[in-house]
């Protein structure tokens, strides 16, 4: 048996999450926050069979796709900004989704 702990970009988990249950597969769902945008995130706890293994992983890797995102960085002070005070956006890539894959020794549900 494993446990996937994936951690998802909230844009991403209402897609993801509604796959994973047609397709019968359980999770527990824990609100966390990350990454360099503090942006929300949500971690999913989820525990498959070796072969099911795959089939996860694909749903996953289908509905958990990173794109790249404009950020505004916070203007520095004027005493130190220099002729510039206003920095232009940065590109940086958002969403998609990292998954750790933890063997486990034994398993109950009471």
């Amino acid at each position: 048996m494993k446990l996937l702990i994936t951690v998802v970009h909230s844009r991403d988990k209402a897609r993801l999450t509604q796959e994973l249950l047609a397709s019968g597969y359980r999770f527990t769902e824990v609100a966390s926050t990350g990454g360099l945008l503090r942006e929300g995130n949500t971690t999913l706890l989820i525990g498959v069979e070796d072969e099911e293994l795959s089939s996860v992983l694909s749903i996953i890797e289908k509905n958990c796709k990173s794109r790249e995102q404009f950020i505004n960085p916070r203007p520095l002070p004027l005493s130190e900004a220099g002729p510039f005070p206003f920095p232009t956006p940065l590109k940086v890539r958002v969403g998609g989704a990292i998954v750790f894959v933890v063997e486990v020794a034994q398993f109950y549900r009471y």
